[in-house]
């Protein structure tokens, strides 16, 4: 394994400590903290109604993302979409790889190699990365409403890496 220094811009305030990307701030935890979080969290609430409040905080969360990074950049229609699977990449979820997308249709399909969460939980038999499910969505209507398009999407996580059989992950988004 090659190393190398991290590729989006860190700015740190150097008053506060804050860490900012892209003018958003940022927090930076060690991956074991972060991970042991969700699953003390899964495991009190539940995973289905702790994926649902992921869901819904991630669409709304990736809205906002795609919808501040489109303004600041000057992107539009895939290039947002794709600049958003780059920074995600870019932060040590995993590598987030766009096999297909097609606006007119709201679709798209999302590969995940390397998921931090595979890392650290190893296979689980489970669908392990749902936490991400609401990015894609939220990713996709913004994208929509910014080209004038009332429709809306749905995603789902189709396959885990933490699943038996499984090397990657996989996640589709679908009209509503």
């Amino acid at each position: 394994m090659t190393q190398m220094a991290p590729e989006l811009p860190i700015n740190v305030d150097s008053d506060t400590g804050v860490w900012t990307t892209d003018a958003l701030p940022m927090l930076y935890v060690p991956r074991h903290f972060f991970i042991n979080n969700h699953v003390a969290i899964e495991e009190a609430l539940g995973a289905e109604a702790y994926a649902k409040i992921l869901y819904d905080a991630g669409y709304k969360s990736a809205w906002h993302w795609c919808e501040k990074e489109a303004e600041l950049h000057g992107l539009e229609g895939v290039a947002v979409f794709e600049h958003y699977m780059k920074r995600l990449s870019q932060r040590g979820w995993g590598l987030f790889i766009t096999e297909a997308i097609d606006l007119d249709a709201g679709t798209a399909k999302v590969r995940l190699e390397h998921s931090c969460f595979v890392y650290q939980l190893g296979k689980t038999g489970k669908k392990e990365e749902y936490m991400f499910t609401g990015w894609f969505a939220g990713a996709m209507d913004q994208i929509l409403e910014a080209r004038g398009s009332s429709l809306r999407t749905r995603a789902e996580q189709t396959q885990s890496g933490a699943e038996a059989g499984c090397e990657v992950g996989y996640f589709e988004v679908a009209p509503r």
